[in-house]
């Protein structure tokens, strides 16, 4: 690649982190170099994230067409409602994917971010373009069977989108709004809309469709959780790292998250030599996780973190910091 390219696009990283100066200056080796390595963490992390809801998006759909449509089953959540809307007018799912997802999709810019609602804009788009124009054979008429694979299927393409730092259904979006309005958990609001949702498909389309589609609901929503490796609503994590203090200044600037630094000591070598180190601990929501590791490798790639599923929290920057 041409180096005069290369040194604008650090020139351009290199001024969104810094305060705009009125005296032009070059920067250091160092900072370049920083700069580049940023740069292809950047680049890796959105290759990775594209693939993963590319993925997400053909799975989910292949669950829908070719199991759940021609069986008129529905799922939990928005999928689920798109899904009944379907059942009973003539308007193509596709459609109904996008714009009853519109509302979520605006709701996730104002609750998680830009970069979250670009990347859930992209894949419910792909899980569109998907159901309107890729055929999916038709597998089987079995309904144990359409509920259990259809829901296995559905819950990998959300499971996969969800890794890639997206989702392709808003139910999740809507949640963590109401959790922090209503200062409940996340899962009782997940619950809530679900039983809605079955309640109408009961009576819209009966009780043993309904009752099928609750079975596609459990396999879905194991399945998701068994991509996203077991993962909770919220995620403690402990960080050691000789940059710590940048680490910290990252999560609370950039993140608006709170942290906790402990005092500790960092063993290291045959002889189990010591150095004192600030030890940092941190709760994000599990849509947030792939933003946090990003930006810590962008800090220092050999960083040593822990994760841990956190049933629930209360207090704190998590449900008080402010939505606007």
């Amino acid at each position: 690649m041409n180096p005069i390219f290369l040194y604008l696009i650090f020139q351009i990283i290199l001024r969104k982190k810094k305060k705009a100066s009125k005296t032009d200056r070059r920067y250091s080796d160092f900072e370049l170099a920083k700069a580049y390595r940023e740069l292809i963490i950047v680049l890796k992390r959105m290759i990775k994230d594209i693939v993963l809801i590319t993925l997400g998006a053909f799975s989910a759909a292949f669950g829908l067409k070719g199991f759940l449509l021609s069986n008129h089953f529905i799922d939990g959540g928005v999928t689920g409602i798109s899904l009944l809307v379907s059942a009973i007018t003539p308007v193509p799912l596709y459609i109904l994917i996008i714009c009853i997802n519109i509302p979520f999709i605006l709701l996730g810019y104002k609750v998680m971010g830009k970069e979250f609602a670009v990347k859930t804009v992209y894949g419910i788009s792909c899980l569109a373009v998907c159901l309107a124009t890729v055929s999916f054979p038709l597998i089987t008429y079995d309904k144990l069977l359409v509920a259990v694979f259809g829901g296995f299927f559905l819950g990998t393409g959300i499971g996969l989108a969800v890794r890639g730092g997206a989702v392709i259904d808003g139910t999740e979006v809507l949640a963590i709004y109401l959790s922090r309005k209503l200062s409940t958990s996340i899962g009782s609001v997940i619950i809530a809309i679900n039983v809605l949702v079955f309640s109408v498909g009961a009576y819209l389309l009966g009780i043993e469709i309904a009752l099928y589609s609750m079975i596609t609901y459990l396999a879905a929503s194991k399945t998701l959780d068994f991509i996203v490796e077991g993962i909770e609503e919220y995620i403690g994590v402990t960080i050691v790292s000789f940059h710590s203090e940048e680490i910290r200044q990252m999560i609370t600037t950039k993140m608006g998250r709170g942290v906790t630094v402990y005092k500790g000591k960092r063993g290291f070598g045959k002889r189990g030599e010591t150095k004192d180190v600030d030890i940092i601990y941190t709760v994000v929501t599990r849509l947030e996780l792939n933003r946090l590791k990003m930006e810590i490798d962008k800090i220092e790639p050999d960083a040593f973190f822990v994760m841990n599923s956190v049933k629930d929290a209360k207090g704190g920057v998590i449900k008080k910091r402010p939505l606007a």
